[in-house]
């Protein structure tokens, strides 16, 4: 009888739960793949519906507007979803959500609408917000504690890898002959442009039907899979009391600071790789060269993390980290723009380097010490990703008003600030010491 009562786990043996755990950090490390895969997507979505859809500069980066901007206006619909469904089914509506997204890019491509593919963007974007708020806590728990970090870092580099894939593969099949094309329309009657652009818009049916068609697969998979769910309401129930004096979240300095650093981060990170391909068409080098230039700032970050991996904390610690990255930002940033061609394009792809370690090491600095006040602080710091939503669509304005190159002059002052917030803002503790001195 007693041994009847046990339940699954406890009847499970060392060698096949630790079979789980690979099995389940392989759907986790998938999920992270498609994190990476489809957001950086966008860098080659905006110089092609730059052309398809005949925009300027500005309006090209409402692609990133929309997808970014999805995370500061869906994160709380996103958490009431969770709520609702758990978090293992709560990552079955996320990647159905992003399959709704893109089929929305079908009926797009068709009628060559601008507005319904920043919908879709929208929509992929809120199903990315579902699914990486339900995903990331399994990250943590798959496993013992003490070896947390390493499984983010492998998740880093499974988002990364696809990162870099995703500009490749996509611009083989959307960017193919676009080069000409721009070229030609000039000498096209209206009729003549008006179809060639729509012949442009139909490439990416295909491979938004297959991606569509993958996502409800993985959908029904995780959905009949054998992942644990997580009981977030109990881990809250057991909060230790800190801050008793503390009544609300905006309490902290440090954390405000750190949700506007980590604002900046996302909207340099999202510059860096979002704006790379169009940056080295206005620099001259022809779209079938520059589409290769997100993957560079991705392998560059994949070269940063893997630096992470082994030198935090052994070598350097996490402020020192962020601290050295934010002064590698304005060399890099300054470098790409006293310089011109291959070169400036270059350096704006090596920030992909000096932006790798940006969020491991602003996330833990900017919660730290806040008790109870944890979790309210971990979704003031997700919406802080809408920066990469607005500091692109600046970017854009500023590249028409003034120049693309001249544009990224925006990204020093956002540099500075981060380095700010790595010598001092992280230790502010009280809102007397934002003008007063700080604690050695």
């Amino acid at each position: 009888m007693a041994q009847n009562s046990l339940t699954k786990e406890e009847k499970q043996t060392p060698a096949s739960q630790h079979e789980g755990s690979v099995r389940s950090m392989l759907i986790i490390g998938t999920l992270f793949f498609i994190f990476g895969f489809i957001t950086w997507l966008n860098s080659v979505l905006i110089p092609y519906l730059r052309i398809a859809c005949e925009l300027n500069n500005f309006e090209s980066y409402l692609v990133a507007f929309a997808f970014y901007v999805a995370y500061l206006v869906m994160a709380i619909p996103s958490a009431w979803v969770l709520k609702a469904t758990g978090f293992k089914r709560g990552m079955s509506v996320g990647l159905g959500v992003i399959a709704v997204g893109a089929l929305v890019f079908i009926p797009a491509a068709m009628t060559r609408t601008y507005s319904f593919f920043l919908i879709g963007l929208f929509i992929q974007g809120t199903g990315l917000a579902i699914l990486q708020t339900a995903v990331n806590p399994y990250v943590t728990i798959l496993g013992p504690r003490e070896s947390a970090a390493k499984r983010i870092s492998i998740m880093g580099i499974c988002n990364k890898v696809a990162g870099a894939l995703a500009p490749l593969i996509m611009g083989a099949i959307i960017l193919e002959n676009a080069d000409e094309l721009e070229k030609s329309l000039a000498g096209m009657s209206a009729a003549q442009q008006a179809l060639e652009l729509d012949n442009l818009a139909s490439e990416v049916i295909t491979p938004y039907l297959i991606m569509a068609g993958v996502l409800v697969v993985l959908a029904v998979l995780v959905s009949f899979s054998a992942l644990p769910e997580v009981d977030t309401d109990q881990e809250d129930e057991t909060v230790a009391s800190a801050n008793s004096n503390k009544k609300s979240v905006f309490q902290f300095p440090h954390l405000l600071l750190g949700a506007f650093t980590l604002f900046l981060y996302v909207g340099v990170e999202v510059m860096a790789g979002d704006t790379v391909i169009s940056y080295g068409a206005a620099q001259g080098i022809a779209l079938s060269e520059a589409k290769v230039f997100t993957t560079y700032t991705m392998v560059a970050m994949l070269i940063g993390y893997v630096i992470g991996i082994f030198a935090i904390p052994k070598y350097i610690s996490q402020s020192k980290a962020l601290q050295v990255s934010a002064v590698l930002g304005v060399v890099f940033a300054l470098v790409a723009l006293f310089t011109d061609g291959y070169v400036s394009v270059l350096f704006i792809s090596l920030l992909g380097l000096a932006n790798a370690l940006m969020w491991p090491a602003i996330w833990p600095l900017a919660i730290a010490d806040l008790g109870r006040f944890t979790k309210i602080g971990s979704s003031l710091l997700i919406m802080g990703i809408a920066g990469g939503a607005v500091l692109p669509l600046v970017y854009g304005w500023l590249a028409d008003t003034i120049d693309p190159h001249q544009a990224y002059w925006i990204m020093v002052p956002c540099y500075l600030f981060i380095l700010y917030f790595a010598v001092y803002g992280h230790k502010i503790r009280t809102r007397a010491q934002v003008s007063g001195d700080l604690p050695l």
